[in-house]
């Protein structure tokens, strides 16, 4: 009989201990809640806005990537120019297609005048 109520008892304070953690989340479970739905709604916010120096430095790329794509085209232009007025046909094609190319995407990246 002593042995049932020692093991009684250590399983009664072994169990306290599980049902004061359930008890806890219970009763914080709709701060956590209304805590992440705080935070996802910041974070939904933040995609939403963009400040005026993020919107700068992405064109900036943007720009930066169409001249470096332009300058490209640009070589390979005179590479196949040089070889079609060398009597290379399929460089002629080339030439025409990247002058096609680059043609269509001047309009896309901006002039600055040399002084």
């Amino acid at each position: 009989m002593r042995r049932r109520l020692t093991g009684l008892s250590i399983l009664a304070f072994a169990l306290s201990g599980c049902v004061a953690k359930s008890a806890f989340d219970l009763a914080t479970a709709p701060v956590r809640v209304g805590a992440k739905a705080v935070n996802t709604t910041a974070g939904v916010y933040d995609r939403i806005t963009v400040s005026d120096s993020e919107r700068d430095q992405k064109r900036g790329r943007e720009i930066r990537r169409r001249e470096e794509r332009y300058g490209k085209l640009a070589r390979q232009y005179e590479e196949a120019r040089r070889d079609c007025s060398r009597g290379d046909d399929e460089a002629c094609s080339d030439a025409r297609s990247i002058y096609a190319e680059m043609d269509a995407m001047r309009a896309s990246v901006p002039y600055e005048a040399r002084d």
